[in-house]
Order: C-alpha cells, then sequence, then structure tokens
C-alpha cells in the first residue's frame, strides 16, 4: 500500500521560523507523524523568509513558475531542505521577499504574502506531481489554499482526492483586511454561504466554510468555540459544522523539555529524584535575592503579558492573600500597562521580583526551581505552560479553560490520587486568590504536594500521542468516515 500523502502548509515552523504555538505543531508534528509505522509521506511547505534565506542551511532549487494576479503575474521561487528528516520546500517570491517580518502586524500587506504563498504551494504540488491525499493548512494564513482546493477540485483531475483540514490554532485571528489580497488573486467571495456577511471574503472563515474536517488544539477549545464568549462571532455558524469539528491536544518536544537532561538547570531531577530539585530553588532564590527560605512557596508566572493570558488579575489576586506566606516571580514582556502593574508590584512588596524581558535560560530555571506556576488566561486554546509546569514538578494553577482544562485535574475537584495542579472558574482576582489560597494550604503537606508533582511529571504530553490521533483523523477523511 502507497504511504499516506500528507502536505503541510504553514505560516512558521520549527526550527526554521518560530514566532508561537503554531511553529511548534508545524515543526513537530510532522516529525511525530514520520516516526509511525506505516511510514507517511509528509512535506513541509513554507514561505522563505529572509532570516531562513540568511541561515546555514543548503537550499537546493526545485521549480520556478508564475502565479496569477490583478496587476500581473508574480513569480514564486522554490527551494528545498531536509529538516529533521522532513523535506521543506521553500516559497519565495515578491510579496513573501517585500515583507521582512513573518507577521507585519498589517493583515493587507500578510494577506498578499500568504494568498500568493498558499496559492504557490498548491500550483507547485502539480509541479512536482506529487498528488496529497491531506491538504493540512493552519490558522487564516493557509486557509487560502483550502478555498482553492475547494474552488479548483471538481474540474481538476489531480485534486480530485485531496481531502482538506483545517487547524484553527486562535479563532479571533481570521485574517480581517485580507479580503482585498484575496480578490486580488482571483479567489471570489464565498456565494450563498451560511457564513455572516462580514465574513463571506475572509481567509479563515472560507477555510472554515469549505474544509472536509476543522480541528483546534484541545477538545475543551473546540466547545467554547461554539459559544458566543469564545466563538469569535463565528459561533452560530461553526454550529453548523459541530459534526466535522474536532479537538486534538498539541505536545510537547520531551527532548527539549527534560528535566533529566536541561543543560539550563544547576541540577537536574526526575520524578524519583524530586529532592534534588530542592537546589534549583535555593539557587534560583539566590540569583533573584529572595529570601533564603525554602519552606516559603514560591509562586510564578511565565507569560506574554497581555489580557488575554489573564496576566491583569495577578497582582490584585497577590494582594488579597499578603497576609499568607509566599514568594513570587513575574517573568514575561509585552503590554506597557500591564508591564508597569507588575513592577509596581515589584515595588509595594520585597517579596515579588518582576523580570520583564523574554529569557530562555531563566524561564528554565523558574520552571525547574519554583513551586507553582499561575495560568490565569481568559481563554487559551491548547497552551504549553502548564504542561511544562507539570513536567518539571511546578504545579499548575490555572483557569478552567480551553487546553487548560483538558490537561490538568484539580486537586478537589478530581478523584482522589489523580490530581496534577488546581483550577479556578471565574477569570477575576478574586477567584484567582481563591484558588491559590487552596493550593497554598495543600502546600503545607509536602507529602500531598510531592504527589501533585510526582503524577505531573509522569503524564504523557508527546508528540506521539497527539500524531496518532492525527493518523487517525487523515485515515477517516480518505475513507470518509
Amino acid at each position: 500500500m502507497a504511504p499516506i500523502k500528507i502536505l503541510f502548509i504553514a505560516a512558521e515552523a520549527a526550527p526554521l521560523v518560530k514566532i508561537g504555538g503554531l511553529g511548534d505543531v508545524a515543526g513537530s508534528l510532522p516529525v511525530a507523524l514520520s516516526a509511525l509505522s506505516p511510514i507517511p509521506d509528509v512535506r513541509v511547505f513554507l514561505p522563505l523568509y529572509s532570516e531562513i534565506k540568511e541561515s546555514y542551511l543548503t537550499l537546493d532549487p526545485v521549480a520556478s513558475f508564475e502565479i496569477s494576479h490583478r496587476k500581473g503575474p508574480l513569480l514564486a521561487e522554490v527551494f528545498q531542505t531536509d529538516v529533521n528528516g522532513i523535506p521543506f520546500y521553500l516559497i519565495d517570491g515578491p510579496p513573501v521577499a517585500s515583507c521582512h517580518d513573518v507577521y507585519s502586524g498589517d493583515n493587507e500587506l500578510d494577506g498578499t504574502k500568504f494568498t500568493f504563498f498558499s496559492l504557490a504551494a498548491m500550483e507547485l504540488v502539480k509541479i512536482l506531481q506529487w498528488q496529497p491525499d491531506i491538504l493540512h493548512a493552519h490558522d487564516w494564513h493557509t486557509a487560502p489554499a483550502v478555498y482553492f482546493l475547494h474552488l479548483i477540485k471538481n474540474r481538476d483531475d489531480f485534486f480530485q482526492h485531496t481531502k482538506s483540514l483545517l487547524t484553527v490554532h486562535n479563532l479571533p485571528y481570521q485574517g480581517h483586511g485580507a479580503d482585498k489580497s484575496l480578490r486580488a488573486f482571483g479567489l471570489p467571495k464565498a456565494h450563498l454561504s451560511p457564513l455572516p456577511d462580514w465574513a463571506q471574503q475572509l481567509p479563515l472563515p472560507l477555510g472554515l466554510l469549505t474544509a472536509d474536517k476543522i480541528n483546534t488544539v484541545s477538545p475543551g477549545y473546540a466547545a467554547e468555540m461554539l459559544t458566543p464568549e469564545f466563538g469569535a462571532n463565528l459561533d452560530k455558524f461553526l454550529t453548523t459544522r459541530k459534526n466535522d469539528l474536532i479537538g486534538i491536544i498539541n505536545g510537547l518536544d520531551l527532548t527539549s523539555w527534560d528535566p533529566t537532561t536541561d543543560s539550563k538547570l544547576p541540577v537536574n531531577y526526575s520524578s524519583e529524584t524530586l529532592q534534588n530539585r530542592q537546589e534549583n530553588k535555593r539557587m534560583l532564590l539566590e540569583e533573584l535575592d529572595l529570601r533564603p527560605d525554602s519552606d516559603t512557596p514560591l509562586l510564578v508566572m511565565i507569560n506574554r503579558m497581555d489580557v488575554q493570558k489573564g496576566v491583569d488579575l495577578v497582582p490584585k489576586a497577590l494582594q488579597i492573600i499578603e497576609e499568607l506566606d509566599w514568594q513570587a516571580v513575574i517573568l514575561g514582556t509585552g503590554d506597557a500597562e500591564l508591564e508597569e502593574a507588575a513592577r509596581q508590584l515589584d515595588r509595594d512588596y520585597p517579596q515579588v521580583r518582576s523580570i520583564l524581558k523574554y529569557d530562555d535560560g531563566l524561564a528554565r530555571r523558574i520552571y525547574g526551581g519554583s513551586d507553582l506556576i499561575m495560568i490565569p488566561s481568559r481563554y487559551e486554546p491548547c497552551g504549553l505552560t502548564q504542561m511544562i509546569g507539570m513536567r518539571y514538578g511546578c504545579v499548575p494553577l490555572a483557569r478552567a479553560t480551553g487546553g487548560l482544562k483538558d490537561t490538568i485535574i484539580d486537586y478537589y475537584e478530581g478523584i482522589a490520587g489523580t490530581s496534577t495542579g488546581f483550577i479556578f472558574q471565574e477569570p477575576t482576582s478574586a477567584a484567582l486568590a481563591s484558588a491559590l489560597r487552596r493550593a497554598l494550604k495543600v502546600y503545607q503537606d509536602q507529602r500531598r504536594w510531592k504527589g501533585l508533582q510526582r503524577r505531573g511529571m509522569k503524564l504523557d504530553f508527546s508528540w506521539q500521542r497527539s500524531a496518532i490521533e492525527y493518523m487517525d483523523l487523515y485515515k477517516g477523511l480518505i475513507s470518509g468516515r
């Protein structure tokens, strides 16, 4: 039997280019899929950004061809390289070369770049004479490929058997402002569709309308997408497609995130040698000039300073529990007002350290030396912070949303001996403070706390688990299930 052919098309993919969680997925999932048996034929298509051109990679020319545009044809040039055993096809052309950032912040500009890239990817597979069984696109940037496939499928025998899957990593980002780009490349607005009027020519809604299947990065977020609160004004439409919507939890790179081998940790440890972790805490307290008391719980937050992440809830919550014994560290950067609130917390409380920058090494030392990590997100499609925290024995305390509630079993809600963290419901400082009180009470009994740590560290967050679920989804698409 011929291997399943999977065309993986995304705006970013680690390790070549990574801005956010999408880069982790597009870089890690193809590798995990290739470890399955029988081995599928997975190929990743990516724009040839300037930072890739300037890297050490050897890029072999593959093809050049033109993509039609209202102002005249645009030349696409394609190069190929292998990354972790996966063929990467890198597409260049004027819309890509003229935009130096992966995401410019201008959706009209990015719409031109990503629509060009999406259409060039679909033309390239024809030139290669490689007929994909599955087109797996991600977010609004590559949704035009899904829509294009739908438009031409019935009149192009090459794509007659190609099925499409669109993965949504963050529903509110729909490509607003990219409608002009779609028209310029000849992609018409939807006709007599159940989409809202405002969404008839936006990339993500058109992909959601025409993909054979839709998935997102956790079962919890898949359910939330159908609600007015989290549906980004598409909830009513998505309800019409709920039978084609599935949630699959993202995986974690267990080689990169491994406390037994992480070179950034002063002392390595495992769930069986948790006592060694105390030295990391002692050294972290010393590094941050905090009170050298290993018995005092160390609360941390490692996050982008963003209201979506619930960062604004933390200062008030810590003020509410100020009479309790704790120390806290905040690491992250982002919104100026939230950064200032963190600085003020630092000034008001000697037991708080706010470090407003991105620092991977420090983040790892915090994961490996602190006791509890706060993740108060208003919404979180999947989230990796809680997975990393549990893998490193840093107990998560999170709001019940999206992938957070899918991956954390609350101490007070779960069956005895299964809990891995703490969950709270309402996105308020009071609810966060109440959850912190619960957690700090449990912390006083170190036998119970170490049980939380060990259970979290033993969970399987590997991409292999996710890859099996994706392969089942692909097979179902091909067989028509």
